[in-house]
């Protein structure tokens, strides 16, 4: 790839990423190709479809989540790493991300068939943080990731909707995630 296509291409993927992050994953490609200061034509030699360069944004989006969940599972209390995770997906990158929230809800794209290797990474790494915490007696041996992940998306959900209820709401799920007293 001569020097000046792999800028644009960059350039592309740095606005894309910003856009969808801003306005979620509606936002049509002509005005991604505008706002990068190339045309529409450059980001269809890249992307020839949006998927391709949804699938481009979010794959790198989810590598860095599922480097973080790693990160956790490695240096934190197995029983308080879930937590963290959780608090990061709904307060920081939620807040910050709309797009990603969008592909975690499935809104506007099926992440699944667009992406499928970074969906089954994210969801292993909510797997491999599940276990431990369950291991460690910090969460309910009956709760499984197909669960985590939708109240995880609920939980982003309510940021969008309410920012300053957003912390105490996840503050409440996660209490019902908790292992109950025997």
């Amino acid at each position: 790839m001569r020097a000046d296509a792999a800028r644009n291409r960059a350039r592309v993927l740095d606005v894309a990423y910003e856009t969808f992050a801003a306005e979620g994953l509606s936002v049509p490609i002509d005005e991604i190709a505008r706002r990068a200061g190339v045309g529409a034509g450059t980001v269809y030699r890249h992307f020839p479809a949006k998927e391709d360069l949804f699938r481009a944004v979010v794959a790198e989006r989810i590598r860095l989540i599922v480097e973080k969940a790693r990160t956790l599972l490695a240096d934190a209390d197995p029983a308080e790493a879930l937590f963290l995770f959780l608090r990061a997906m709904v307060l920081q990158w939620g807040a910050t991300d709309k797009g990603l929230v969008d592909a975690l809800a499935g809104l506007g794209i099926d992440v699944n068939g667009v992406v499928p290797e970074a969906e089954g990474e994210f969801l292993a790494a909510i797997g491999e943080l599940l276990a431990a915490a369950q291991r460690a007696g910090a969460v309910r041996t009956d709760v499984t990731v197909p669960e985590v992940k939708a109240l995880l998306v609920g939980c982003q959900a309510m940021q969008s909707y309410n920012a300053d209820v957003a912390e105490r709401v996840t503050d409440v799920v996660f209490d019902g995630l908790r292992a109950r007293p025997e």
